[in-house]
């Protein structure tokens, strides 16, 4: 599990402020990298020629997904939150990508910060505090009629009006459970299957091929659903995030 492991780095293990430790962590490093990375992309699409290159096409794409997305869910109210579910969409999958990468320079190695429920629960949160600030600043009061569905006879709003209350608070913790154990889910499985492949190859060539070869061939197709499940996951929690502020911004 080595590969989950949060260690502090260039020497930062004993940085303190009022007591807490704010140790520079791989994984902080790998969230500015990813940061980085996601400007650079956005930034390179932003030239608006009047032919696009190559470049400017893949960002507005991306945007253009995002924007449909959003309008899908959400109505033509749903134009302001774009660059939100945008920014949040290619930072989970630039993360997810980047932490499949299978390179290592001096010793520091791509790290998954979205296989940690820390950093995706803080992603879910700050989601979840965008839908409660739309819900009460449209609706105020009005907006714990989101819990009792319309139409509901009377006799029946004590019983459905805290189960649809619980329902909504378990949102953020099951929108970033998802992420987190897919994520962990995957990685576990091929560092299992290079366990498999490497021992195979120490064992002999008997061994190795009856081991080794099926173990790697598999870990090829496991790579390959990886980075299918990197972007699925990317798309889900926006979408998800969309729905949710559909229901804070069209509260009937």
């Amino acid at each position: 599990m080595h590969q989950f492991h949060i260690e502090p780095i260039l020497g930062s293990e004993n940085w303190e402020i009022a007591g807490f430790n704010i140790a520079f962590t791989n994984s902080s490093m790998w969230m500015m990298i990813t940061t980085i990375v996601l400007v650079v992309f956005v930034w390179g699409g932003m030239k608006r020629e009047i032919v696009p290159g190559r470049w400017q096409v893949m960002v507005e794409s991306f945007t253009g997904f995002i924007d449909d997305m959003v309008q899908a869910n959400i109505g033509k109210e749903g134009k302001k939150y774009v660059p939100y579910v945008f920014s949040l969409f290619m930072f989970i999958l630039f993360a997810n990508l980047l932490g499949l990468l299978p390179l290592g320079v001096v010793g520091i190695h791509p790290f998954t910060f979205t296989s940690h429920f820390t950093v995706t629960g803080v992603l879910a949160v700050i989601s979840f505090a965008i839908v409660l600030t739309v819900g009460f600043w449209k609706h105020g009061l009005h907006f714990f009629s989101l819990f009792v569905p319309h139409g509901t006879p009377l006799p029946m709003i004590p019983i459905l009006f805290p189960i649809e209350l619980i329902s909504f608070l378990v949102r953020p913790f099951s929108l970033a459970l998802r992420l987190f154990v897919a994520m962990m889910a995957g990685h576990v499985l091929l560092k299992v299957l290079s366990g498999f492949v490497i021992d195979g190859v120490n064992a002999g060539a008997g061994i190795g091929l009856l081991v080794g070869a099926p173990s790697f061939i598999l870990m090829i197709g496991i790579s390959a659903l990886e980075i299918l499940v990197a972007g699925i996951q990317a798309y889900v929690f926006a979408l998800l995030t969309s729905l949710y502020i559909n229901d804070a911004e069209n509260l009937h």
